[in-house]
């Protein structure tokens, strides 16, 4: 593990190329292994024990990547299986809950948070508990929001059919008085503007794929192994379905998915 060592990302699928990009916006010049588990997506519905035999794989080939920190771009993993990989890797491992979470505390005035996520993510209570854990007096109101992911998929980030989406599924979060949410599911920052436009200039969305980046970029710091100069260079693995990701994958991350190599799971 040195300064060229690249950062290793998983996600279940296509989402976690919104951390992928905030990682790049503040860490121009590190290297990136990114793996998309495309044949397994998603991982809002499996069960724990499939969740977390999913992730130790994920790990494992990012590990004989060379990677020099694991980051869980993917909430449903972070929310099972990140202290099973902490306790499991010798290099650091980074998760998008913590993070999102201690944004949201600094954040909120009502003590009133909101989380949406995938079912999975919500049913674990892992933004609940971390949520508690620093605060108990913290009022937490969650809500799945399944539809999310395959409009972003789809492309649909900003028409009549994500408002109705976003009306039905943010309306009793809107009417229980929280003044911050947040977006539990990597996918879901492309719905900023609708989310926004729905709930109000007075509630604040916490992007957790902004608030890892940060905690990447301290630890970095941190352990003296941040590559600040020379050309980053950028690689993508999946599991199924190359043309798709890429094809789907610009939409986040723009012309930087130029490719996508397939590997057998």
């Amino acid at each position: 593990m040195n300064k060229d060592s690249p950062i290793g990302v998983f996600d279940s699928g296509i989402g976690g190329l919104t951390v992928l990009h905030q990682i790049l916006q503040s860490l121009p010049h590190e290297n990136t292994v990114y793996l998309g588990d495309t044949a397994r997506s998603p991982y809002g519905t499996k069960s724990v024990e499939t969740v977390l035999r999913y992730s130790f794989e994920n790990s494992r080939f990012l590990v004989e990547k060379g990677v020099k920190v694991v980051v869980v771009a993917c909430n449903t993993s972070s929310a099972v299986a990140l202290g099973p990989l902490k306790d499991k890797l010798s290099i650091p491992v980074i998760g998008v809950i913590e993070p999102g979470v201690r944004r949201a505390i600094q954040s909120t005035k009502t003590k009133r948070v909101g989380i949406i996520g995938t079912e999975a993510t919500i049913q674990s209570g892992a933004y609940t508990r971390a949520l508690k854990a620093v605060d108990p007096a913290i009022e937490v109101y969650s809500r799945s929001c399944p539809l999310f992911v395959p409009l972003v998929e789809e492309g649909w980030t900003d028409n009549e059919v994500v408002d109705m989406t976003v009306n039905a599924y943010l309306g009793s979060l809107k009417q229980s008085g929280i003044d911050t949410l947040i977006l539990g599911c990597t996918h879901y920052p492309l719905l900023k503007k609708a989310i926004r436009k729905f709930m109000g200039s007075g509630v604040r969305l916490v992007d957790s794929a902004e608030e890892t980046a940060k905690e990447v970029e301290s630890i970095l710091k941190k352990e003296a192994i941040a590559k600040k100069t020379g050309k980053a260079v950028h690689s993508f693995f999946v599991t199924d379905a190359p043309d798709r990701f890429i094809k789907v994958g610009r939409r986040f991350l723009g012309e930087k998915v130029e490719s996508a190599v397939r590997i057998e799971r």
